[in-house]
């Protein structure tokens, strides 16, 4: 079955630098760019490094480490990345999904709309802020609903291209549930666009992938009567 996803020409990403590959917001794969030894070290002992790599940025912008608002910022910024905003690299956080018999035979689109999320653009590190809208068929399971957003979550919380974050959500939907016939929504601020370059304050990225029988007009029509977009 075919799924209607993003798809990039690897001869022209060839020809690009890194810098014109960020600023266009293009990215090289499904998979989140990861060393191979990412989890090498501990996350206290991955938090005690950037405590200090980061206080070597505070003291390079000029920043008065001695003063009493400042001297714990280096490791409050080390503690959230790893527990909190970057949580979403480590596997071991990926949230655990039981599925459920059918009971009801409803045979509908199931529908969860406006999840918020916060994430972080990767090519400046700056906040993303959206709504997630995910839509299943069910193909004899079904998932609990707090579930979506966690799986949502699970993949926000790194450093995101928008592209990639949308077809991470619905792949994983899909081998979870089963199906093919999933479908995710994306609409998002990226603070990289609104709170520098450009400083556009009112554009939205929107994104979307649409997996099996959800790869018909009468289908996509019907999702986006319900998203009311």
């Amino acid at each position: 079955m075919n799924n209607q996803t993003t798809t990039i020409d690897t001869n022209v990403l060839n020809g690009l630098s890194n810098h014109e590959i960020g600023e266009d917001h293009l990215f090289t794969g499904l998979e989140t760019p990861m060393k191979k030894d990412a989890f090498k070290l501990s996350d206290e002992e991955k938090k005690a490094k950037i405590s200090i790599l980061f206080e070597e940025i505070m003291d390079v912008i000029g920043l008065d480490l001695k003063d009493d608002s400042l001297k714990g910022t280096p490791e409050r910024v080390a503690k959230m990345y790893i527990d909190e905003i970057f949580s979403g690299l480590n596997p071991a956080n990926k949230p655990k999904v039981a599925l459920f018999d059918n009971k009801y035979q409803y045979n509908q689109m199931l529908v969860e709309k406006e999840i918020t999320f916060y994430s972080n653009c990767e090519h400046h590190f700056v906040p993303i802020i959206g709504k997630a809208h995910i839509a299943y068929i069910s193909s004899g399971k079904v998932i609990g609903l707090s579930k979506l957003n966690r799986i949502v979550q699970y993949y926000a919380k790194r450093p995101q291209v928008q592209e990639r974050l949308t077809n991470q959500i619905a792949e994983e939907l899909k081998f979870i549930l089963g199906t093919d016939d999933v479908a995710v929504i994306i609409d998002a601020k990226h603070l990289c666009v609104s709170s520098r370059g450009i400083k556009d304050d009112t554009s939205t990225t929107v994104t979307s992938f649409y997996g099996g029988s959800f790869n018909s007009s009468a289908k996509i029509t019907e999702l986006q009567n319900y998203l009311k977009l």
